[in-house]
């Protein structure tokens, strides 16, 4: 849990001066216990990435910078945060996205809503093709390791019904604002391996599942104990670019952008 909350102060999730979610929700979020989540908080306030505020909860605060730290690894990596905010300053916005839940997709489409409708930002259109697994898709993970126990994937098909109909949400909020939005969702019988977010046909972001063996926490709180997940926003994103510097870069740029318009025009 330590990491993947790092990676939420480093990859602009959480921002300087935002107050962290209780932690009752972060528990339920990151499926650890209560206990868990004030040991991490209190090893993060011992790094200087956070600050308890007595009666109030837990602040960001400037992360520290004394080199070779493991912030300064994850600020070196590309992040969702950065390149979606990058795509939303173009007038044209074009968002293609492989995924499991899609959860930390919409996080941040959802602050790039906010941004525009306080009229921080303005693009003229915005449209956002996803691709996630159809409901029925005997899924590699998550899973209970019991085949017998189906709640981990009960779990899972009601996050993902939810996160779409938040997206749906946020693409009426950019409507209202006079924004041109087009959502499309189309479901595949597969796990995805990656996930894979293409941005405004410049920019890839790729990041493998890497699956593991552990507890789940399940929404009304009782707990799988043996199961298998990924790390979703923790997963590492690597950049591969339209224009990039070198002919690997941009070869691999194409190999994803033929693959998810081969895999989207499949699943019609």
């Amino acid at each position: 849990m330590h990491n993947a909350l790092l990676l939420r102060l480093t990859d602009g999730t959480y921002r300087v001066g935002d107050m962290l979610p209780p932690q009752r929700d972060l528990a339920k979020d990151l499926q650890v216990s209560r206990d868990v989540v004030q040991k991490v908080l209190k090893d993060l306030a011992d790094e200087g990435f956070v600050k308890s505020v007595r009666g109030s909860g837990t602040r960001v605060v400037e992360p520290p910078t004394a080199k070779g730290t493991a912030a300064d690894d994850a600020q070196e990596r590309p992040t969702l945060y950065e390149y979606m905010g990058k795509a939303f300053r173009e007038p044209e916005v074009s968002l293609d996205l492989v995924a499991l839940t899609a959860e930390t997709f919409i996080g941040h489409f959802r602050s790039q809503t906010e941004l525009v409708t306080a009229g921080k930002i303005k693009p003229a259109r915005v449209t956002v093709r996803m691709l996630l697994p159809s409901e029925d898709t005997d899924l590699e993970y998550p899973r209970a390791l019991d085949p017998k126990d189906d709640r981990v994937r009960l779990r899972w098909r009601n996050r993902v019904r939810r996160h779409a109909a938040e997206m749906g949400d946020f693409c009426q909020e950019l409507e209202n604002a006079g924004v041109e939005v087009k959502l499309l969702i189309r479901r595949r019988p597969r796990t995805p391996e990656f996930k894979l977010i293409l941005l405004n046909d410049t920019h890839a972001l790729v990041g493998l599942y890497a699956p593991v063996v552990g507890p789940i926490r399940l929404d009304d709180g009782t707990i799988v104990s043996r199961a298998v997940d990924v790390k979703g926003a923790g997963v590492n994103l690597h950049l591969y670019e339209r224009r990039g510097e070198g002919a690997d870069d941009v070869s691999q740029f194409g190999d994803y952008r033929e693959w998810f318009d081969s895999r989207w025009n499949l699943n019609t």
